[in-house]
């Protein structure tokens, strides 16, 4: 039985789930210790703007490893067969 994603989606699928994780990583932070006082980290543009932007293109990315459908000759890993004349 034929799998209907091919090593590319494969490897697609990872480097989107990669840049998801990166863009999480990004939000970590900026809490206070003390609960009574306010930090303004917490909404620096790293968190608010550059984190939810990575994710995003992530999300993307993964999308396209689950449509992405290559053609008999651009799978990787497929070699091109030699006609015998």
């Amino acid at each position: 039985m034929k799998s209907t994603f091919t090593k590319t989606n494969y490897l697609i699928l990872i480097c989107g789930t990669i840049i998801i994780v990166l863009g999480y990583l990004l939000m970590i932070g900026g809490g206070s210790e003390d609960p009574n006082v306010f930090d303004p980290e917490i909404f620096s543009t790293r968190r608010i703007i550059v984190a939810p932007a990575v994710c995003l293109v992530g999300f993307v990315v993964v999308a396209v490893s689950i449509m992405w459908r290559p053609g008999e000759d651009h799978a990787i890993g497929n070699k091109k067969k030699k006609k015998k004349t």
